[in-house]
């Protein structure tokens, strides 16, 4: 038999602005198969936003592991005393605080946007580049159409800077917003979102985070439509302590704010938020951060639609039901949660579903680019990472076993090296699991 590969690799978890541990990234012994002798590894580059995947891919080499593989006896007792899944990749929220809070911001909401309607805003998306172009259009249409049948006149310095602001031109919107700050809340808005990301200027937290509280602190009808959207993001800047002091007891109470017990109409992405946020280690209230993910999936959001999969399936804030997470696992896998797949794909790998595991783990790995899938579907693309990382090792062991596929070693030292650059630390615990047997 051959002798195992291995590589080496200092790794960026995608999404989070630290570098992971330097590891040793290696291929696991197949069944049956012991260790090699010694032999060459090589340096691979991290990964930024997801491209260089060619470059991960000629980085694996072949060396041996250099470590006998686990005796059955040791495995069983590895078996006993680890019971969760193999991946070890956590519910989303299950990160240090610096690393998953790389949030975005709240949109504006689309009814407020358009001049005349006085409904209650529906879920906003977090991108300013999340319409595409038939939705932004469309948007625009309506506004003029709703100007020439009240025959007003158009909101030139609002409607001008929308336009420039979903299309990215944000120096240009700014310029346009600046003019009618003073008398439209959804410019004052804009201008708050853009002062604290920096779009189109300086980065100016506070002065974002000024803009937030004047809308929050109104009492014009005009910013009642405003109000779910920027507690929001004040909740975001007294957790990131950017442009405020840090304080998780007031994100808490702004986000719980924003949520409005559920409501459809209010910001859907503080619900989602809250089921991240009870879910991380310090808070751990695993029942709240259920209950939050139930709302906000009930409401359109994507990402707690993949977290309550894998919140069914680990049993983890409510009772163990697979057939309630595979239901919810393969919806969100269908609309394109990476972190569904990922889980999905480990599902049916340690059921033996081989040849489904290896299909759906294809599809998973296809694109490279994490940042652009994380903005289409609304996800953290820390969470779009560990997803396409569980993907890649599962099928790297597929190819590497002929389990559901032909065998292919050059392709399957390619994904093993893949999941190394996308996620160190799940390729890691997923090494662990295939020497010790678990998988």
């Amino acid at each position: 038999m051959p002798s195992v590969h291995s590589q080496s690799s200092s790794c960026l978890a995608k999404g989070c602005g630290t570098p992971g541990p330097a590891m040793e990234c290696r291929v696991p012994a197949q069944a049956g198969q012991g260790c090699g002798g010694p032999g060459h590894g090589s340096r691979g580059r991290s990964l930024a936003g997801g491209a260089g995947s060619s470059a991960a891919a000629r980085a694996a080499a072949a060396v041996s592991c250099g470590r006998p593989r686990a005796s059955r006896g040791r495995a069983r007792t590895a078996r006993q005393a680890r019971p969760e899944p193999p991946s070890g990749g956590g519910l989303p929220g299950d990160l240090g605080r610096r690393c998953w809070m790389a949030l975005r911001c709240e949109r504006l909401p689309q009814d407020a946007a358009v001049p005349g309607n006085r409904s209650q805003p529906g879920p906003a998306r977090s991108s300013p580049l999340w319409l595409g172009n038939r939705s932004r259009d469309s948007l625009l249409a309506k506004e003029e159409s709703l100007v020439r049948e009240t025959g007003g006149d158009p909101p030139a310095p609002f409607l001008d800077g929308q336009r420039y602001y979903e299309q990215g031109l944000y120096e240009e919107a700014l310029k346009q917003f600046e003019k009618i700050k003073d008398t439209d809340f959804r410019a004052m808005y804009q201008l708050g979102v853009m002062c604290y990301d920096g779009l189109g200027t300086k980065k100016d937290p506070e002065r974002g985070v000024e803009y937030m509280n004047k809308i929050l602190s109104s009492d014009s009808p005009e910013a009642r439509h405003l109000k779910f959207a920027t507690a929001y993001n004040l909740g975001r800047a007294y957790y990131e302590g950017c442009g405020v002091k840090h304080s998780t007891e007031e994100a808490e109470r702004l986000w719980l704010i924003a949520a409005d017990d559920g409501n459809p109409k209010a910001s859907v992405k503080a619900q989602s938020t809250l089921g991240m946020f009870y879910s991380m280690p310090i808070l751990k209230d695993l029942k709240k951060a259920f209950f939050w993910h139930s709302e906000a999936c009930n409401n359109g959001n994507l990402e707690s639609q993949g977290a309550l999969g894998v919140m069914y399936l680990c049993g983890e804030g409510i009772r163990q039901k697979t057939e309630a997470a595979l239901e919810h696992l393969r919806k969100a896998t269908e609309l394109g949660n990476i972190y569904a797949q990922g889980h999905l794909v480990e599902y049916y790998y340690t059921r033996k579903f081989y040849s489904k595991a290896a299909a759906l783990a294809k599809r998973a790995t296809e694109n490279d680019d994490i940042n652009m899938l994380a903005k289409i579907t609304d996800c953290h693309p820390t969470y779009v990472a560990k997803g396409a990382a569980m993907a890649a090792f599962y099928l790297a062991r597929c190819l590497q076993l002929g389990r559901g596929t032909e065998k292919d070693q050059h392709a399957s030292e390619k994904y093993y090296s893949k999941a190394c650059h996308l996620d160190p630390g799940v390729a890691s615990h997923l090494e662990l699991a295939a020497n010790l047997e678990r998988i």
